[in-house]
């Protein structure tokens, strides 16, 4: 659990960072990801293709701290996806998702925490879902009775390994808003950083949740960094009111 910060509010709630990122298992510029991410200066990082395996606790905080932030959660337990936050952000719980094993097939799962940020209270998920076309769609069922169970705002940061048309990246983006459509953004695509060709990593919230800005992190630093580049948005949280 992470102590939070004193937060300013503002009249249209509170302001939250959040960064989506797939670091590639960390295989490729190690030093090059830690600038892009510190660069970026979020309050969340959502990664996935984070550590899962031996040490993966140690690898874990290794690379919180190599960013600047500290665990929220995941890890082995969400198979990969892994909710790193800053100071700001105040963590009550987590909870996982494992979705079931196709032989041949990668684990996949997801990763849940609830958070406050000031008085905004909401909730982060991440996940990555199967390069596997038949396979996508269950995975994603699944997901969307985790997401549709909460009772926050969502902030919802994933690699779908499918563009916007696919079942997949429907049923997950049913009821909530597609940040780089509130933006006008979703030209900018994210996958592979090489030839840029795909937007498979989103990042969705509740409809209470206002979209500020939106960014495709297109830079010399997360060329090298992973095969994905990131998802930067800015957001507004919504806070309770207060009582007379």
């Amino acid at each position: 659990m992470t102590q939070g910060q004193p937060v300013e509010e503002e009249p249209a709630g509170i302001r939250l960072r959040v960064l989506s990122y797939n670091v590639h298992g960390q295989r490729d510029d190690t030093a090059a990801l830690a600038a892009a991410v510190r660069g970026a200066e979020p309050d969340v990082v959502i990664v996935q293709e984070g550590p899962r395996r031996f040490r993966w606790r140690h690898k874990c905080a290794a690379l919180a701290d190599r960013l600047g932030l500290v665990v929220a959660g995941g890890g082995l337990p969400a198979l990969g996806n892994l909710l790193l936050t800053s100071l700001r952000v105040r963590v009550h719980r987590t909870w996982y998702r494992q979705f079931p094993l196709t032989p041949g097939r990668h684990m996949r799962g997801a990763a849940f925490a609830e958070c406050t940020v000031g008085r905004a209270r909401f909730v982060l998920a991440g996940s990555h879902l199967s390069t596997d076309a038949a396979e996508r769609p269950g995975q994603a069922a699944l997901l969307k009775e985790d997401l549709a169970a909460v009772r926050l705002p969502l902030i919802v940061g994933a690699d779908l390994n499918e563009n916007s048309g696919g079942a997949a990246w429907r049923t997950i983006a049913d009821g909530l808003t597609d940040t780089a459509v509130a933006a006008d953004r979703s030209d900018r695509c994210t996958y592979p950083c090489a030839n840029p060709r795909d937007r498979i990593d989103a990042l969705f919230v509740s409809p209470q949740i206002v979209v500020t800005d939106y960014d495709v992190v297109d830079t010399e630093q997360t060329r090298r960094a992973s095969d994905h580049f990131p998802v930067l948005v800015d957001l507004l949280l919504p806070v309770p009111l207060a009582h007379a």
